[in-house]
Order: structure tokens, then sequence, then C-alpha cells
């Protein structure tokens, strides 16, 4: 232990710079726990520079100075696939941290080890944090921490990162790291190929911040392309490369082995010798025996998929069924905040200002805000399964019908993602390791029926199926979505993303009971990621899609000028405020019945509210998306759609779930809901059974609303492949949609 005088020698530095700290370490090593246990709320989360993968980033304090903590890509390898663990190598390469600590699973440590010995061969000053050192000690195994201490030349601790156990050895040893003028370890791979790397080390140049020099040899030996073409820029690195092709055909003539299976063999010898070392008592064989029992059920080929259905349904329900409260109050307080802000103009007034604020920016912040406590309790049961380890052996369970479509078994879990929202599923596909996958999952997961297109189905299929045939509609909706998405992401892995896919073994974590803090702490960190980049798109394109219903407005309305000519009556109807909607429904009926019965013969009696439906219908067919949607006519008649249907699909663009309020602005209805039934009935009386169903399939497969669309292009880096999102899913809808309509209009159905 370093005492605080100590501490506050080493901490003196001749720069002003602040102190830099990087925790690396293996995917379910504990660090997000320890990084949580160490940094507090002093933390945020952003974006490494140029790149979508996420920097989570904090702030502690030793002897009241304070230093910057960086949680790393979590990475088996510094010779990695995936995007996370290429950043994770090139920060630890860069020499930009003072201390790595290396943050080890210590009931696993022959794999987590090789690691370590690989950061250590960078040069840094490292620390070697032996996590879970609980759950090791339970099991049985006893470690010599001096004598590992003296052999790798590095601070050792243990540490439980979820019960903040180990927390102040864990700065003492950083501080101890600090202290020490540089790397003074050194990793022994054998003789011979120690031998081998010196001789390619004395054709390279040292680093300006670190010697990285061993570790640049060995991969020149192994022929890591990435190193080879970074050394190729550089000038007189010819002997280099030369001296590296020499040492490796002598290495394969010595050894008959592939030089990169060799030294992979020297690295885990390297771990096998350490252990042997400090280990004086080994973990008991059967430690794993409580996991296993457990894999015997839930990863049982037969069994194992209806459960993981379950779980799943489960974890649905609790976002649909218990958000549905606090989805009523968001809802509830928005339509407060709109009614305010109305009072504050004299009634009957028009203003754009009003309109505006009322229909652009509430109605468009409420339209993200209100499916918050969705996205938070579907992040809160996804991080439940994946920290309890049961997330690993559902990918294990899909992973030999996810290749067989140019998968991965872990495009699963984004693909499980998109049923709630495409935009944290696209987003979760980080944690695929091969470029290709992640781009094949991203571009067809928006056919996964997103929350978003609930509402278009609560209203679509009872308008157009018998009450005994919906239910099988529903199901058919999201069973051809799925099947579509595996149908595409094979046709994409034999064209375009052609490739081999990337060699990996996925790896089945012990159960372990997460913390309720590292719970929370994801679902907050994903649903303010889903506020700030979908909140902020779908805000602006709402204001725009405003406008664009809004403009040009008309002097006249036909129903104001056929009220000034006598042919329709206007009928005001008052009734109390408390009136409640069925009692004020039969009222106004029997008024408005009252009223025709009286009028002329010839004269029209209508409600004012249904006045107002057709000055607005008026109004939105003179805009720009009325414009827009009459353009579309030739080509969507023969899909069965006319141009009520065509703006409905304007609004569609910015968010699915746009599409009924669009229609209830159609068909003169105002404020349409799902569960309109004189919306569900006029769609009836307008388009046949096969046309609704045609609509159906065009909403599901077209292309995923804008805010997912330029996700696509943030994850992807490029705007191709989100142009092919858009335009590849927007003509297999169209397709589909003619095939269905036409066919089924020749075999006379619907």
């Amino acid at each position: 232990m370093v005492s605080q005088q100590q501490a506050s020698k080493l901490l003196e530095r001749d720069d002003s710079e602040q102190i830099r700290v990087a925790f690396g370490g293996n995917p379910n090593a504990g660090k997000t726990s320890l990084f949580n246990a160490l940094t507090g709320a002093h933390q945020h989360v952003g974006n490494y520079p140029g790149v979508t993968v996420e920097k989570r980033t904090g702030t502690f304090s030793i002897d009241e100075e304070d230093i910057e903590l960086v949680d790393l890509p979590g990475t088996y390898s510094l010779r990695s696939f995936s995007p996370e663990e290429r950043i994770a190598q090139d920060e630890l390469l860069s020499g930009r941290h003072d201390v790595v600590v290396v943050v080890v699973d210590a009931t696993a440590l022959k794999r987590s080890l090789v690691l370590l010995a690989q950061v250590m061969q960078i040069g840094v000053r490292a620390v070697l944090c032996l996590n879970m050192s609980d759950e090791a000690e339970r099991a049985g195994q006893q470690l010599d921490l001096d004598q590992m201490r003296a052999l790798l030349g590095i601070p050792v601790v243990e540490t439980v990162g979820h019960k903040g156990t180990g927390v102040d050895e864990l700065k003492a040893a950083i501080v101890e790291a600090l202290g020490r003028p540089g790397a003074t370890h050194r990793v022994v791979l054998g003789e011979r190929l120690d031998r081998a790397i010196a001789s390619i080390v004395e054709h390279l140049e040292p680093g300006e911040r670190l010697d990285a020099r061993a570790w640049t040899a060995t991969q020149l030996l192994t022929g890591h392309e990435l190193v080879i073409a970074q050394l190729e820029q550089q000038e007189g690195s010819g002997a280099a490369l030369e001296e590296a092709a020499r040492q490796r055909a002598l290495l394969e003539a010595e050894t008959g082995l592939d030089v990169d299976l060799f030294v992979t063999e020297r690295f885990f010898g390297f771990v096998d010798g350490l252990l042997k070392e400090v280990m004086l008592r080994k973990a008991r064989a059967d430690s794993r025996a409580a996991s296993d029992r457990v894999d015997a059920l839930l990863a049982n080929r037969l069994i194992g998929l209806p459960i993981f259905a379950f779980v799943m349904y489960a974890v649905f329900w609790l976002t649909f069924t218990v958000g549905e409260l606090p989805m009523g109050w968001i809802e509830a307080g928005f339509g407060w905040l709109g009614a305010w802000v109305n009072s504050l103009w004299p009634a009957g007034a028009e203003s754009p200002l009003r309109s505006l604020i009322i229909d652009g920016l509430i109605g468009g912040v409420g339209g993200v805000i209100v499916f918050v406590p969705n996205i938070l309790l579907l992040f809160f049961g996804l991080a439940l399964l994946e920290d309890t380890g049961y997330m690993a052996r559902a990918a294990f369970l899909m992973d030999r019908l996810m290749h067989r479509f140019g998968l991965h078994g872990k495009s699963f879990l984004p693909m499980m993602t998109g049923f709630g929202c495409s935009i944290p599923g696209i987003m979760a596909t980080r944690t695929l390791e091969n470029d290709r996958d992640r781009l094949t999952t991203m571009l067809v997961l928006p056919l996964m029926s997103c929350g978003a297109r609930l509402p278009i189905w609560l209203l679509l299929v009872p308008a157009f199926f018998p009450a005994a045939w919906r239910a099988p509609a529903l199901w058919l909706i999201y069973a051809v979505g799925i099947m579509l998405a595996l149908l595409l992401a094979l046709l994409l892995r034999r064209t375009i993303l052609k490739g081999d896919e990337a060699p990996f073994v996925m790896e089945l974590p012990p159960y372990r009971v997460p913390t309720f803090r590292g719970l929370v702490t994801k679902m907050l960190e994903r649903g303010w990621l889903y506020l700030r980049k979908a909140g902020t798109i779908i805000l602006a394109l709402s204001i725009l899609m405003w406008a664009a219903t809004s403009y040009p407005k008309r002097d006249k309305h036909t129903i104001d000028e056929q009220a000034k000519a006598g042919t329709v009556q206007v009928l005001k109807i008052e009734l109390p405020d408390k009136t409640d909607a069925a009692q004020r429904a039969k009222l106004e009926g029997a008024a408005l019945a009252a009223a025709r019965a009286k009028a002329p013969a010839g004269v029209e009696v209508i409600t004012e509210g249904q006045a107002d439906g057709r000055r607005a219908s008026e109004d939105l067919r003179h805009s720009i998306a009325g414009r827009i949607g009459q353009v579309m006519v030739p080509v969507i008649t023969p899909l069965g759609y006319d141009w009520k249907i065509g703006v409905g699909l304007v609004g569609a663009l910015v968010a699915k779930e746009v599409f009924v309020a669009q229609m209830g602005i159609v068909y003169s209805i105002g404020e349409a809901s799902e569960e309109s039934p004189e919306l569900r009935s006029v769609l009836r009386r307008d388009y046949s059974p096969l046309a609704g169903f045609s609509l159906m399939m065009f909403l599901l497969i077209s292309a995923p609303c804008i805010a997912t669309i330029a996700l696509t292009r943030r994850e992807s880096g490029s705007w191709k492949w989100a142009a092919l999102q858009f335009g590849g899913l927007t003509v297999v809808a169209y397709l589909v949609a003619l095939i269905v309509f036409q066919v089924g209009s020749l075999l006379g159905l619907g």
C-alpha cells in the first residue's frame, strides 16, 4: 500500500497535462463495473473521433489529483477484427496513456493473461487487475501475488468490481506504476522466438512516446497486414520487412509450424509458465458445474429455442405493458403543454407560430419522448440478459441457423433488439467482429417490425381482416419480415458483401448475478444515446414535415363557399366541457339527425368538427405533401393505392407511426389514432382487403424512418450504404406489394 505522502510525491509532474489511465481487458471481465466504482457519476459517453465506437471516459481522484480514466472497448487480442477491438489496439499503441490497467477475469486466467502479455510487449506502464477474485476464491483458486508481481515486474491487485472491493488497492497500484521511470518488464517467449524478434527490432526505430518495437516485430513476423502496410509508408523500412520475411522462413523451417500458430503457442506458453509459478491451488474442476447444469437446459438444441422465445416474449411484454402507464403520463403532459400554449392565443385566431410550436416543436419532441419508457425498459431487459450471461447462450443457439444465411449467430441479438426499435438494434451491430457481418445485419435489420409500426398494424389489421384472422395476420407480418431479412442477408453475402466470415469462437461466460447499479447505468446510457441521436433528427424532420403539410395555404375553402351558397349548413353544437366522449358522440349524433330532418331538400348538414375536418383535408391536398401524394398516383396505383395513401407514405418517412395521423387528416377525422373505428370504417370502404394487405407489406418492407437511415450512415461511415438501405428496401417493398396486389387481383382475391 502506498501512503498519502508517497502518493503526493509520485503524482508531482513536470508538465501540466492531466494524468491518463486506460482500462483494457477481455469482454465480460467486469471492466465496466470497476470503471463505475472508480468514477461514480463523474463519467460521460461519446464517440472516438472519426468513428462511431463509444468512448467512455471519467475522472477519479488520488490525493486530490484528478485522473482521467478511459474504458477501452473489450478485446481478446491486439490482432482483432471488430471496430471496438481495433480502437482498443490503436489506443494502446498511441502512447497517450500514462498507465494501462489490464482487467482480467480471475476465474479464466489462462485466456485473459494472453492480452496482458501483448500489452506488456508494447512497452507501457502496466497494472494487472485480477477482477472477480471473490468467484475465483470460492472456486478454490489461490495465487502467490508477491511472486506474480516479481515475475511480471508490474503491480498486481485483486478486486471485485461490482462490490467496489479493492478500489483503494487499485489506486495505489496506479500510483506505483506512475512512479516508475518506464516499462521495466519483458515478455519471455522462448529463446528461438525472442532471438527472431530481437533481430527484427534492430532494424526498427523506437517510437516517440513508447518503445513498441518488440510488439511491431512480432506482428511483422506473423504477417499482420495492417502493421506491414503502415511500416511500408515509412522511409527506410525495407530492411525490417526483409528481416521479418527471413526470420519467418527460418522459424517455419525449424519448427515445421505456421509462424502465426507458433507465436500464439508461445504466448500461451508464457501464460502457462507464469501460472505454474504463482498458482498455489487451482480452482476446483466443478467450479463451473452450476453454469453447466443450467446450460444443459437453456442451451439445449431442442428446448433452448422455445425457452429463448418465451424469455424474449417476457422482455417485450415488460417493454410494452409496463411502459404503457408512463407513456400515458408523457402523452398527457405534452397534451397539457400543447393546450396551454394554444390558450396563449385568442380563440379561433390563425397563427403560423402557434402551429409551429404545437404541431412542429411540441408534436415532434413528444413523438420521440413518448417512446422513452419503452426504450428504457427494453434496454433494462436486454442489459439483464447480457449481464447474467444468457444473451451469449441465445447467440450460440441461433449460430447454426444464421450461418446458413451468411451471418454470425451474434447478428441475431441486434435483430431481436430491432423489434423494439431499429436505432438501438443498429447500434448493437458494433459487437460483430466482421465488417461484412455488421453491414449485412445493419442493412436488413429494419425488416424487423419495430414498435413504431405497431400502431399501423393496430389500425390496418382490424380494418381489413375479420376477428378470426387478425391474430394470424399480425403473426404473418412479423414472420414475413424475419424471412425476408434472412433471404436478403444471404443475397448480400453472395454478391456485394461476399467474403469469408471472421474466425470467432463464441464465449459462454459463467452465469452471474448482475448488479442493479450496473443495469441502470447501461439502461440510462443507451437511453440517452437514443434521445440524442434519434430525438434531434426526428425533431428537425417533424418541423420540416409540418411545413410541408401546412404550406402553401388556401385562400378559400369549398366548405365555406358551399355554406355561403346555402348548399351546406354547419351546425354548431355546444356541450358542457365535462361531457365524456361517449355521451358527447351520442348527443351530437342526436342533434345532427334532428337538424338534417328539418333541413330543406338538397342542403347538407354537418357539424363544426366535420367542417374543420374538410378544411384540413383540402389544406393537406393543396400543401406540398399533398401535391407530392398526387404526383405519386401513377406509381402507386398498380399497388391499389390513391393519393391519400401517398400522403400517408410521405409522412411515414419521418416516423412510421405518423402514417396513422396523416390518414386521419386526409379523411377529415382530425386527431386520429389506431383505435379510431371511424378511420377503420372509411379505410374499409375505400380499399379492398387485398389493397390493405399490399399496404401492410409495403409499410413493413419499405425504407425505415429518416433517423434510422441517418444512423446507418453514421455506423457504416458512408452514405452509399444508407442509400442502398433506403433504395433497396423501397424497391423490394414495391415489388412485393405489386406482386401481392396484381397476382391477388388476377386470382380474384380480396
